[in-house]
């Protein structure tokens, strides 16, 4: 794995640790794509770190769990924004 990959691995994970950020709040600050936020979480950050990349699958999982609401909440947002300008 080249250095400024196994760096950037790095730097992601103890951001998603850092800050609860969901894949795609990572990939906003970092400027890459979800596809290789998620990669280098679950298939490269294991190689370098097992037990860093434990503590993020955890924080990924509640993510994950969470989304229906997350989703739920833009949406009612969305609405209430489009009343008001109405």
């Amino acid at each position: 794995m080249k250095d400024y990959i196994r760096k950037r691995v790095l730097d992601i994970s103890q951001h998603i640790l850092d800050s609860k950020h969901t894949v795609r709040q990572t990939a906003a600050v970092f400027g890459v794509s979800k596809s290789t936020v998620h990669k280098d979480m679950i298939e490269r950050l294991p190689e370098i770190n097992k037990r860093m990349a434990g503590k993020v699958r955890q924080v990924l999982e509640v993510n994950k769990s969470e989304r229906h609401i997350r989703g739920g909440e833009a949406t009612r947002k969305k609405y209430i924004a489009a009343k008001e300008n109405q």
